[in-house]
C-alpha cells in the first residue's frame, strides 16, 4: 500500500484532501501542528470506515523537528504522495506589516515545503514512483491586498514546483501545483461574504474541500501520471 503525507492535514482542504486518498487506497498520514486532536479524530475516522490512516505532528517551519519525525516515519517505507497543504494567513497591508508576520509566512509555506519535501525526495526517486502536489492559492496567480507574503509565498512554489517537475520526471514522479480559489472553511467563512462572493467568483459560489481533493485525488492517481510542471486552478473561473 503506498503512503502519502498531507501536510496541513486537520484543516478543511487537508481532511478533505486525507479522505480523498484513503478512500483511494493510500495509507494516509495526517499531519498536524497546533491541531494533532483534529488530526488524530479524522484518523480514527477514516480508521472506522476500514481505511488506512495514522496522525503526526511536527512543525513544518522547524527543520530540526521536522527532519525527526520524517526519519521516523520514513523508518516504516518510503511516502511516494506528497501533498504540501500546510499554510497560514497573517494578512496586513504590507505598508504595516511587521517583519515577524512576513516571515512566519514565508517559513510555514515556501520553508516548509523545502523542510518537507527534500527529506523524501531520495527515498521516493528509489521507488521510481511519486506524487508531490503543493497547494497554493488563486492569491499567487492574481495577487490579493493584504497578502504580500501569502503571495509571495504561494508564487515562489509555482517556480519550485516547476522546476522539481524538470529534475524528477525521469524518476517517473509528477510534480504540480494546486491553485484553490474560495474555498469553504473556517478560514474564508467570516471574510468573504454572499455580496463579495458573487462579485469575485463568476460561478457565483465558494468552492467546496472535496472539489479540490477531487482534483487532488485525480493528480495522485496512475491515470496523471503524464502530468507535471502544471499549476492548476480550482476557483469557479475566477482567473
Amino acid at each position: 500500500m503506498k503512503r502519502a503525507l498531507i501536510t496541513g492535514g486537520s484543516g478543511a482542504i487537508g481532511a478533505a484532501i486525507s479522505q480523498r486518498l484513503a478512500a483511494d487506497g493510500f495509507h494516509v498520514i495526517i499531519h498536524a501542528n497546533s491541531n494533532l486532536a483534529a488530526a488524530e479524530q479524522l484518523g480514527q475516522a477514516l480508521r472506522e470506515q476500514g481505511y488506512s490512516a495514522e496522525a503526526v505532528q511536527f512543525d513544518v517551519a522547524d527543520a530540526v523537528t521536522t527532519a525527526t519525525a520524517l526519519e521516523a516515519l520514513l523508518e516504516q517505507g518510503p511516502v511516494q504522495v506528497l501533498v504540501n497543504n500546510a499554510g497560514i494567513h497573517d494578512d496586513a497591508v504590507f505598508p504595516g506589516m511587521q517583519a515577524a508576520q512576513w516571515h512566519r509566512v514565508i517559513d510555514v509555506s515556501l520553508h516548509g515545503f523545502f523542510n518537507v519535501t527534500q527529506p523524501l525526495t531520495m527515498p521516493m526517486i528509489r521507488t521510481r514512483w511519486g506524487r508531490i502536489i503543493n497547494i497554493t492559492s488563486v492569491a499567487a496567480l492574481a495577487g490579493n491586498r493584504g497578502q504580500t507574503n501569502y503571495a509571495a509565498a504561494k508564487s515562489a512554489l509555482h517556480g519550485a514546483t516547476k522546476s522539481l517537475s524538470l529534475e524528477l520526471a525521469s524518476r517517473g514522479i509528477t510534480v504540480n501545483a494546486v491553485a484553490p480559489g474560495i474555498i469553504a472553511s473556517d478560514m474564508t467563512k467570516d471574510v468573504f461574504d454572499k455580496e463579495m462572493v458573487a462579485q469575485l467568483v463568476p460561478m457565483k459560489r465558494v468552492g467546496r474541500p472535496e472539489e479540490v481533493a477531487s482534483l487532488v485525488g485525480f493528480l495522485a492517481s496512475e491515470q496523471a501520471g503524464y502530468i507535471s510542471g502544471q499549476v492548476i486552478s480550482i476557483n469557479g473561473g475566477m482567473i
